[in-house]
């Protein structure tokens, strides 16, 4: 069977990094999810069972999930579930697995500083240059004392954010 889900859980074991048979890096972990209800007779809050998930992030995700997760962060994981069935020496069992499509800390619960990923400079005229003429990458630098990484003369540009304007929203 395979599905999307989504998953809030704690992860489980320290996320460990791997490749496929085809050279393709993936970083796996174990995520447990336990659903938790009040009990209103009681006035306490009570498990229903812990669900376990094989967790499987390849390439940048798999690479930023091995650098950013611990064992205890409580995490929000999107992906395709698969649900196999297994059998060695033996023994047989169920796997529930999650290829990994996006991973992210649960705000809920504490915070996390967001730092992206650099990207190779684009080539060729596809690199629309800036009011200086530089390219967008060269506006961006390291600086650690900036949390956004822009230079302070530059003003951010969040137009995208902004909702589209609709015929006859009113001025």
């Amino acid at each position: 069977m395979i599905g999307m889900v989504t998953i809030v859980g704690r992860v489980a074991t320290d996320p460990t990094q791997g490749q496929t048979g085809g050279g393709v890096p993936v970083t796996n972990f174990r995520l447990a999810s336990t659903h938790r209800r009040f009990d209103a007779a009681t006035q306490e809050w009570t498990d229903s069972g812990t669900n376990w998930f094989s967790v499987a992030a390849f390439r940048s995700l798999g690479e930023n999930a091995k650098a950013s997760l611990r064992t205890g962060d409580s995490v929000i994981v999107t992906g395709r579930l698969k649900i196999r069935n297994w059998e060695s020496n033996g023994k047989h069992g169920t796997s529930v697995d999650i290829d990994a499509d996006t991973i992210g800390h649960d705000l809920r619960w504490g915070t996390t500083a967001y730092r992206p990923q650099s990207r190779p400079a684009a080539a060729g005229p596809s690199a629309t240059p800036n009011a200086e003429g530089n390219s967008p990458e060269e506006s961006v630098h390291d600086d650690p004392g900036s949390e956004q990484g822009l230079h302070d003369s530059e003003p951010l540009d969040l137009s995208w954010a902004a909702p589209a304007s609709t015929a006859g929203a009113m001025s």
